[in-house]
């Protein structure tokens, strides 16, 4: 009989950058962690306090006076009145803020349904052309548009349409239709194909598809193309300039509200009404901030599925 082989002892290497390991990647891993998340919640600190403090500073200026804010921006008001919005209003803030109302009542909804009307065609169907529309709106949206100001304005003029409010929401419409076709286009060809497959087998016809069933499910990336358009269009000052200047020796005012406050700014010369101006600020800064806060989750939710899907 043969005795059995003996087996060599089984020497334990240690492998370096093992858990738990001196050194090793995990604790490595934790301090870059933390660095970066560091890193991080200080910009969006920094970030955070770039906002807040010229609003802050915008809403003690409104309970001022002209002196006080002159003397010294930052201390707090001697005396909290709301004069300033009194006289704010008074000095055409509420004509500005309804003619900003009227136009943007029909130009954001003309620019989200021919905007989702082009993108859904653009990303459902193919034909001869459809790359080039495509591009064409994508090259419209990096088009800059002060290179367009000068044709821009004889163009409206000669439609008889200067100074008119039909005139500034068909501006308003083309100069924000590329950006809603570029995003919307994405976002529809995300959509499932069998649903509208299976409403095409139905009998549905183009029109009902689109409004009934596509446009319900694309609902998230419209109300975050449609808050995008109304920031662009309320805070737009370039194209109200160029197209509603007041006429001489007219009483009808119908500039828009970013063009009205830098009127407002520029009244007096050097005895401006900073609490007055102050005050058409902030009037202008509450329906956007509502709109935004109203909205906030859906325009989170519509981000997130894009860059999702």
């Amino acid at each position: 009989m043969t005795a059995p082989a003996t087996q060599p002892p089984v020497t334990k290497v240690k492998v370096p950058g093992r858990r738990g390991g001196r050194g090793g990647p995990d604790r490595t891993d934790a301090r870059e962690g933390r660095t970066l998340n560091a890193f991080s919640h200080g910009f969006l600190v920094l970030w955070a306090i770039m906002i807040v403090l010229p609003l802050f500073w915008i809403l003690l200026g409104n309970f001022k006076s002209d002196s006080q804010i002159k003397s010294s921006a930052w201390t707090w008001p001697t005396e909290w009145s709301l004069d300033a919005f009194q006289r704010g209003w008074e000095k055409g803030v509420g004509d500005y803020l309804l003619n900003t109302l009227i136009v943007m009542a029909f130009s954001i909804p003309l620019t989200m349904l021919l905007g989702a009307m082009a993108a859904y065609v653009l990303a459902r169907y193919e034909f001869v052309g459809n790359r080039f529309l495509y591009y064409f709106f994508v090259a419209g949206s990096m088009f800059p548009v002060f290179l367009a100001l000068v044709p821009l304005y004889f163009m409206v003029d000669r439609l008889g349409m200067l100074n008119t409010y039909q005139g500034l929401i068909l501006v308003y419409v083309a100069y924000s239709l590329p950006f809603t076709v570029f995003y919307l286009h994405s976002f529809f060809r995300t959509l499932p194909t069998a649903v509208h497959e299976a409403a095409v087998i139905d009998g549905a016809s183009h029109t009902r598809v689109f409004f009934q069933i596509m446009v319900p499910m694309a609902k998230p990336g419209l109300i975050s193309v449609g808050i995008f358009n109304v920031l662009g269009q309320w805070n737009q000052y370039i194209l109200p300039l160029t197209l509603m200047q007041k006429q001489s020796g007219g009483d009808e005012d119908r500039s828009m509200l970013a063009q009205g406050l830098v009127s407002l700014m520029n009244q007096g010369n050097y005895e401006t009404d900073l609490p007055a101006l102050y005050a058409g600020m902030t009037i202008s800064m509450i329906p956007v901030l509502v709109v935004y806060v109203s909205f906030q989750r859906q325009v989170q939710s519509g981000l997130t599925a894009a860059t999702i899907k």
